[in-house]
Order: C-alpha cells, then structure tokens, then sequence
C-alpha cells in the first residue's frame, strides 16, 4: 500500500510498477484501471486522475518499462571497454549480452512477460508499437556497442543484433529451451553461444 502522502512521480511510477505486474501475471486483459487502485489499495479512481485513458495507462507501464530495462541495457553495455584492450573481443562483448539476456530471463522477468502481454495493445496503435518495441533493447546503445566492437556499419549491425536477441529470449520464454533455467552458468553459456558466433560473422565481414 502506498504512503499517506506520496508524490505524484512517486504515485505514477507505483502505478506503472502495478500495472506491469497485472499484464505480467494475467495478460493485457488484467489490465484496468480499477485493478490497479485495487492492486495498491488506494481510492477508486485514482489511478483514472494519473492516466485519464486505458490508453495513456498502457504508454505509461511502456515508457516505465522501457526505462526499467534500457538502463540495464545500457549499464550491461557500459561494462564493455571502449577502447581496443584485450576484453573488447568477440567473447568479452558476448559474455556481456548475454549477462543482460540472463538477467531479462531471470531478475527482470516479469518486465518480459509484461511487453508480451501488451503486445496485442499495439496491434493497432502505431505510437503503442514502436514504444513497446524498443522498451527492452535500446536501439542507440546496441548502435554504440556495435560501434566500438568496429562493425563497419553500426546501426544495421545493431538491428540486427536486436533481432537476434529478441529470437533468444523469446526461444528461451517460449520456445524450445525454455526449460533452462536463468541464472545458471549453463543458461549464460546457452545465450553467450549464438552471440558469439553472430559476433565473429560480423567482424569477418
């Protein structure tokens, strides 16, 4: 339950954390905004005074997951050097996609479950689709990494790289892996695999 007298960032952003746990845990339909006054125990109605529309409800869960995990896109990405030292190698780019696939899998696996729920929002609404698509992977941050790893032309290699995460992680929700477990050294070694191999394709080219 929220405190007596919160702030109204502090109160929106509890919204979207609510809101993102009922499309996580019972898909977009879960999503009301009755749900989430009840979800935090607050007035009826208040989450209406935040986001007036279904609409504006649904954006801001989306802009609050995307800033959620392109923050830990882009510190996963930090960690890789920028400069030509013996970790900015096919294996030490890997090593850090793959930690931030892991942890999407694992700690932030609700944010995951919580874009695919909300898929079918943005089925129609072209504002709605290109905010959910680039709310887990941050097209500039994988264009910088792709830069310093010396990809020729960086922004068509980060498209592709975000293509190819996406196939994984929704392979591993989803697919044929998805019994492997995240967190584990095995799950990192399954994700880390295919990346580097992308990786060592893009830089014989």
């Amino acid at each position: 339950m929220l405190s007596a007298a919160p702030s109204r960032q502090s109160r929106r952003t509890a919204i979207c954390e609510a809101a993102l746990d009922l499309v996580a845990e019972g898909g977009n339909h879960a999503l009301t905004h009755q749900a989430v006054d009840k979800r935090l125990g607050i007035a009826q109605g208040s989450t209406s005074y935040y986001f007036r529309s279904r609409h504006l409800l649904v954006m801001g869960a989306i802009t609050h997951l995307a800033t959620l995990t392109r923050s830990a896109f882009t510190a996963s990405a930090g960690s890789a050097p920028a400069d030509d030292t013996v970790e900015h190698t096919v294996e030490g780019v890997a090593d850090v996609i793959a930690a931030q696939l892991d942890t999407l899998l694992g700690a932030r696996r609700r944010d995951v479950l919580a874009r695919y729920a909300l898929l079918p929002e943005a089925g129609h609404d072209e504002e709605l689709r290109v905010a959910l698509a680039q709310s887990l992977f941050s097209p500039e941050v994988a264009g910088n990494l792709m830069a310093s790893f010396g990809a020729t032309d960086s922004r068509a290699a980060a498209s592709d790289l975000l293509s190819l995460l996406e196939g994984l992680l929704f392979d591993r929700l989803y697919g044929t892996r998805a019994e492997l477990a995240a967190g584990t050294p095995e799950s990192i070694e399954d994700l880390r695999r295919p990346v580097a191999c992308w990786l060592t394709a893009l830089r014989s080219t």
